[in-house]
């Protein structure tokens, strides 16, 4: 079997983080993906997934993301229910993240001290790039190219 989901979005919120009694990070947060189509109205939807992150992954997205940030993740697909306060029976459909990527700009995130996010794909710093070239000529000859 596979349960495999890849999204790519803005946080709708900042990122809420709780612990459990036993002393376990959890986050919550909500994600905006933009649907590839357009409606009748010629405008773009988007879909509003609830994501759930635990341990030093809910930590680093608390610090780092916030309402706006931009964040590839995947994880898996989980439902789960529970009765609310009035007895009623309540579905909850949520992705369970199993890697973080922060996409927006350092400066764009939340910031709280010591570094950055880096390392264990838990997201860069654009100091990190190895892509970058600082507007320079990239010089390639033909016979390096695997095409």
């Amino acid at each position: 079997m596979i349960n495999r989901v890849v999204l790519v979005g803005r946080l709708t919120r900042d990122p809420e983080l709780r612990y459990t009694p036993s002393g376990v990070a959890v986050t919550t947060f909500t994600i905006a993906v933009n649907r590839t189509f357009s409606n009748a109205q010629g405008e773009r939807e988007a879909d509003f997934i609830n994501v759930v992150a635990w341990r030093q992954l809910a930590e680093l997205c608390a610090n780092y993301l916030k309402k706006g940030s931009q964040a590839g993740l995947d994880g898996r697909l989980q439902t789960r229910n529970y009765e609310n306060k009035e007895g009623r029976r309540v579905f909850v459909t949520e992705v369970v993240a199993d890697n973080v990527q922060f996409l927006s700009p350092a400066g764009e995130r939340r910031e709280s001290g010591g570094g950055g996010g880096s390392g264990a794909g838990y997201g860069f710093d654009q100091m990190d790039d190895p892509f970058a070239n600082d507007s320079k000529t990239v010089d390639i000859s033909d016979d390096d190219l695997p095409f």
